[in-house]
């Protein structure tokens, strides 16, 4: 039964909802503002691409998963509204930091405190969002919770493209980096903790767990663990693209930096934006057609983005491939939020954030610490051969991430489907 000792109308849960996705949007601001800026970086620092790629992935992604794993464990039996408003103060700050840099070294320090900072953002969000909305209702908030990451890349890459290209990538980095800090005020003061698992019928919602029992519960699960994986070589795709596309654009076709920024910015809100929105919406609309759903669905999305990705890689001419790539992040976008709600339903309420903590774990490591340094790499690798298209050929590499991850996500469903499941999730 619900737990009715705490009540809030429906228009406060949709504020929480909304301000915890303009958090999320600050998330991605902050994580991808790199992206738009790395050709002039590059050219003032004199890195190499495996360089960016380590400042744009791993360097952030390394702090980000672990810290993010201790800190999700402190979530669920603390408070998490005041982790996720320090966490935003963290990374904002050290985000308008990076802003002052002189070498790689110290810009690669700067980022690694913005993982720092980050780490404690998405899981205690997740949790919270869990606690103000139904089962049946979850993969659909959590979903346009998600969402944040499109609206961050498009307000990341539309400003820091028009500020970098106007007054450096510099101020690029202090305007972007600075109103997070007064977003963080807005969180503290206005966002209630909620009882943790009021929206559940776990009788043992308030039981507190052992951190064994925590990762014995999620590593015994088949689903969480093809779940994971799945997640991991999706955003191995998305992340190696998306932060890969801006220079892509910039060399092989021409566009200047300010350009990139607008044209990505609306394509990722857009294509990005609906297509997240849409993945919780489906699972949740349709569940009565089957759970396996939750997972198959992503799974279909990432077989068929492969023939729109490679148009995007190899496509001409520019005008097209950028309609082509509304498409493929509205593809590449819609397994988060159903995916997400699938690992909340398998554990109890206290388990949550740290759940949360695991998933992006796998997700991060795998899809932003190596998506982005593998493509890099094998940009420098491929240079001498294709030049300034080397590019297009390094990220033939994503097709093969692709195809396995569509695997990944149809034995996760296929698990998640069995009539055993019923005994292992939490409604």
């Amino acid at each position: 039964m619900t737990n009715e000792k705490q009540y809030f109308s429906k228009g406060y849960k949709r504020y929480v909802l909304f301000i915890l996705t303009g958090v999320y949007a600050f998330n991605f601001i902050d994580r991808q503002i790199l992206v738009i800026l790395q050709e002039p970086i590059k050219a003032d620092l004199g890195l190499s691409d495996t360089q960016l790629g380590l400042l744009t992935g791993f360097a952030f992604a390394i702090l980000y998963v672990t810290l993010g794993l201790p800190i999700a464990r402190y979530a669920d039996n603390h408070n998490r509204k005041n982790i996720v408003s320090i966490s935003l103060i963290v990374w904002s700050a050290m985000t308008a930091v990076s802003g002052l840099a002189q070498n790689f070294l110290q810009i690669l320090l700067a980022r690694i405190g913005v993982g720092i900072g980050e780490a404690g953002g998405s899981p205690p969000s997740h949790s919270i969002i869990s606690d103000y909305f139904e089962p049946e209702k979850r993969a659909t908030a959590l979903s346009i919770y998600s969402t944040g990451v499109y609206i961050g890349i498009f307000l990341g890459f539309l400003i820091g493209g028009v500020i970098a290209q106007n007054y450096g990538w510099r101020m690029a980095l202090f305007a972007l980096g600075i109103p997070g800090i007064l977003y963080a005020v807005l969180v503290y003061f206005t966002v209630k903790e909620p009882i943790k698992g009021r929206m559940d019928q776990d009788k043992n919602a308030g039981q507190t767990y052992t951190l064994k029992e925590t990762v014995n519960a999620l590593t015994k699960k088949k689903t969480f663990v093809f779940l994971a994986l799945a997640t991991g070589f999706q955003a191995f795709g998305n992340y190696g693209i998306g932060n890969w596309l801006p220079p892509f654009l910039e060399r092989s076709h021409g566009m200047n930096i300010q350009t990139v920024g607008i044209t990505l910015g609306f394509i990722a809100a857009i294509g990005g934006g609906i297509g997240t929105f849409s993945g919780g919406w489906l699972t949740d609309k349709f569940q009565h057609r089957g759970i396996k759903w939750y997972c198959w669905l992503p799974a279909c999305a990432a077989l068929i983005n492969i023939l729109p990705s490679a148009f995007v890689f190899f496509g001409e001419p520019t005008t097209a491939i950028l309609g082509v790539a509304v498409l493929s992040y509205f593809l590449s976008a819609l397994y988060l939020g159903p995916s997400i709600a699938v690992t909340h339903s398998l554990v109890p309420a206290k388990m949550r954030a740290f759940a949360s903590a695991v998933l992006f774990f796998v997700l991060n490591i795998i899809g932003l610490g190596l998506g982005p340094l593998t493509i890099g790499f094998l940009s420098d690798l491929l240079t001498p051969t294709y030049g300034q298209d080397a590019l297009r050929y390094a990220f033939s590499v994503t097709f093969v991430s692709g195809i396995i991850a569509a695997i990944l996500f149809y034995l996760a469903g296929k698990y998640y489907a069995l009539p055993e499941h019923k005994d292992e999730a939490i409604h």
